[in-house]
């Protein structure tokens, strides 16, 4: 998992150090951060709503909705820590039980690889306007590179369990 050939992960130094130090003011407001990821996902994928069980028959408006926002934060959370974490372990740091339930869960909804590219251009969207300045080409591509690092290790859970 996590890794290239024989190689651990390509995330330099200078990656790993634009998101720490992006997250270290992130975290602070990881809930709204969070449910602001979401909301950019549906408002961009309006369809992708209907693979959380706990919004199908919701009348809640999703900006209320306290599933939604448990859930949000829970993922803003974990996928900036994953990325923060990536060089120091060399590889996506998830643990391996969270990993499987991830991929287990990702299956079982139907998320497809559409959906995790949605995703990606909402956090980045999110993370740009969450320190706009400190964002450029490089911030754009060490969060790139470490979410498409947890994608992979959630994909290859994904294969494992379907």
């Amino acid at each position: 998992m996590g890794q290239r050939g024989d190689d651990k992960i390509a995330f330099s130094e200078e990656q790993e150090a634009l998101v720490v130090e992006s997250w270290k003011v992130m975290k602070k407001d990881a809930a709204s951060l969070g449910l602001k990821l979401f909301l950019r996902v549906f408002e961009i994928a309006p369809s992708t709503a209907k693979l959380f069980p706990f919004l199908r028959d919701s009348n809640v408006p999703l900006e209320k909705n306290p599933k939604l926002k448990q859930h949000a934060m829970y993922v803003f959370i974990m996928t900036c820590d994953s990325a923060a974490q990536l060089r120091k372990e060399g590889e996506v740091t998830v643990k391996d039980t969270t990993l499987k339930k991830l991929g287990a869960s990702h299956s079982k909804y139907g998320v497809l690889n559409e959906h995790f590219e949605v995703l990606r251009f909402a956090l980045l969207d999110t993370i740009k306007d969450a320190v706009p300045d400190m964002w450029g080409p490089e911030m754009k591509s060490a969060w790139t590179e470490a979410y498409n690092q947890l994608v992979a290790a959630i994909k290859q859970e994904m294969r494992r369990s379907s």
